[in-house]
């Protein structure tokens, strides 16, 4: 490799790309949310447990096929593992519009603190996943007025 080659050539090593970080976030939280240990995934797909950490760390791209397999393990579509992302800047962005709008009507101060990455906390995993596992529609209403009421 020539000397001008080699100093056009850019680093690959060392840091995630920030998509693969986000694609990995979102196999982690999907698994977190369905229950799924690390190693049981992985048994799914046909990697090691370590290969899914790779994966969820953004450390390891996942290829297409692979990403197909995690799909229907997962039970969404390939296109569940690149919302959010903005194709403009290459970081996550937190909604579904195609272009700026205003924010959610009525929405108290006290929600406004809520954290870009609270997807990412433990507790908000549980909470969805025990929310989802009642099956009485009437009732998760219900908890949703009870808790607005409490916030």
């Amino acid at each position: 490799m020539s000397e001008a080659n080699r100093k056009t050539k850019t680093k690959t090593k060392g840091s995630a790309d920030i998509i693969d970080k986000h694609v990995g976030l979102q196999i982690r939280n999907r698994r977190s949310l369905m229950g799924l240990s690390q190693e049981s995934l992985a048994n799914s797909v046909g990697v090691t447990f370590q290969q899914v950490q790779k994966y969820e760390r953004g450390t390891n791209r996942v290829s297409a096929s692979r990403l197909f397999k995690f799909s229907k393990i997962l039970d969404v579509s390939i296109n569940y593992f690149y919302e959010g992302i903005d194709n403009n800047e290459q970081k996550p962005v937190y909604g579904m519009a195609d272009n700026d709008q205003d924010g959610f009507e009525g929405i108290s101060d006290n929600t406004r603190s809520i954290p870009e990455d609270f997807l990412k906390n433990k507790e908000t995993v549980e909470l969805i996943r025990a929310y989802y596992s009642i099956t009485d529609t009437k009732k998760r209403k219900e908890i949703i007025r009870f808790i607005k009421s409490m916030a």
